[in-house]
């Protein structure tokens, strides 16, 4: 079969990317850790689990790769896969990287490097998910539960993107022809760079919702990440992460998404619209 392999394919690009695909008449395989057995397009794909890389890449010949979560260094997990790719032929990968470097993390980059490196394999350098401020983040939880978002960024600003729009990008180039520019790199970003205050009071005039902001350093955001759940070297890292939004390294705006898909990315108000209901109060019991 020739068609796309979709790893993270239930995560926040990867579904979105999986129904454009299934919508344009695409073969494609939808990796997972835990496949839906409703799902014919679905296929048990794990980072931990070698075994898994070759079945789902046989017959492919093209791909989306999403690394593993929560690690700052994808290269063990990630460098025998791309080996096992360049075996089977497969012609084309995408992959989900971002315009956002993890501090003292070299694996994320040494990664995208790689995949450069090959003719018609690509990078997408997303800029901050929209989908932060919704789901089981912990932004979007301390949001619904507090109606404070908590950040080390200062006033600094992020181009932030809705994960729809990546899942477009990404489509035009898994199904397009060969770009004759033979471009590798393609940094995503909305309309416009945002602070967390600004986005706080879109999501207040939208929803009624007042949303504040409190400033905190580095090492507290850290701690708030690793009581959520995250690995402590990832969460440092993502708490660094901030340090470079307040220092204006991420104030960025591209026009990458309207160059592949033909169509502006939506507003951060637009998205606000979409998923009101996300920020209507603290979340409910169980969920």
């Amino acid at each position: 079969m020739a068609g796309v392999l979709v790893t993270g394919g239930t995560g926040k690009t990867g579904s979105v990317l999986a129904e454009v695909l299934r919508g344009g008449g695409v073969p494609i395989r939808v990796a997972s850790r835990h496949p839906s057995a409703g799902d014919p397009d679905a296929v048990r794909f794990d980072w931990a689990d070698p075994a898994t890389h070759a079945d789902a890449l046989r017959g492919i010949d093209r791909v989306y790769l999403v690394p593993p979560v929560n690690t700052v260094d994808p290269m063990p997990r990630v460098g025998p896969f791309l080996d096992e790719a360049e075996r089977l032929g497969v012609r084309r990968v995408v992959l989900l990287g971002s315009a956002i470097d993890l501090p003292d993390a070299p694996g994320p980059l040494e990664l995208a490097a790689r995949v450069r490196a090959r003719p018609g394999w690509a990078v997408l350098r997303p800029s901050g998910f929209m989908q932060n401020f919704t789901g089981a983040h912990p932004v979007a939880e301390r949001i619904r539960r507090d109606g404070e978002i908590r950040t080390a960024a200062g006033d600094g600003r992020l181009g932030w993107i809705d994960a729809r729009d990546i899942a477009a990008a990404a489509s035009a180039l898994l199904t397009g022809p060969p770009d004759p520019a033979d471009r590798r790199d393609h940094l995503l970003t909305g309309p416009a760079a945002l602070s967390y205050r600004d986005a706080a009071a879109i999501i207040t005039a939208r929803t009624g919702r007042p949303i504040r902001v409190r400033h905190i350093g580095v090492d507290e955001l850290a701690g708030n990440y690793r009581a959520a759940g995250i690995p402590a070297a990832f969460a440092a890292a993502l708490a660094g992460v901030d340090a470079g939004i307040r220092a204006g390294r991420e104030d960025l705006v591209s026009t990458a998404v309207l160059d592949l898909t033909g169509r502006p990315p939506r507003s951060f108000a637009e998205f606000v619209r979409d998923h009101a209901e996300e920020w209507a109060g603290p979340a409910a019991p169980g969920r």
